[in-house]
């Protein structure tokens, strides 16, 4: 079967620079969103996934984080990332198995393919950023629920279907 013009310019852009980013616009209360494909065939690495801003941004700092891996870094939980956001530190935390669905990770899931014939399930971290003023991340005290809602947390289990 023929890849479409968008899967032919992910799977080159993987060959040529190591990865791909998606850009995924905010709809109705939804934040966009950012996410990495390639990460894990190019830098043996999970794949990572930002939210809450802007597109360029979010790319930007999915290369830096790219940069740091490719130099020797490691996404572990909790890990505080440096030159991402001018300023800031960044967090990465592990997303729960149950949230790497198609509705977050679709192209990196088509990308990664069958998980029965790779062996294993596609992994990710999130990327979180920190409220500009409070410095707080969206599980601590004193994070303002705007940057929470931007900022979904994708470190817990999936709570559909379950009681």
């Amino acid at each position: 079967m023929a890849l479409s013009d968008y899967e032919q310019r992910l799977v080159d852009k993987v060959a040529e620079v190591g990865w791909f980013c998606v850009s995924v616009h905010a709809h109705g209360d939804a934040p966009g969103f950012a996410y990495s494909v390639g990460f894990a065939e190019t830098l043996k690495s999970p794949e990572c996934i930002i939210f809450g801003l802007p597109s360029k941004l979010m790319h930007s700092m999915l290369w830096s984080v790219f940069d740091q891996l490719k130099a020797g870094g490691a996404l572990q939980d909790g890990h505080r990332w440096s030159g991402l956001l001018q300023g800031f530190d960044c967090v990465s935390r592990p997303v729960h198995p149950t949230q790497v669905t198609r509705e977050r990770f679709n192209s990196a899931l088509w990308y990664w393919g069958d998980p029965a014939k790779r062996g294993k399930s596609l992994e990710a971290y999130q990327i979180f950023w920190p409220g500009a003023v409070s410095g707080a991340f969206p599980w601590e005290a004193g994070c303002d629920q705007v940057l929470r809602d931007l900022q979904p947390l994708l470190y817990l289990p999936n709570a559909v279907g379950l009681a």
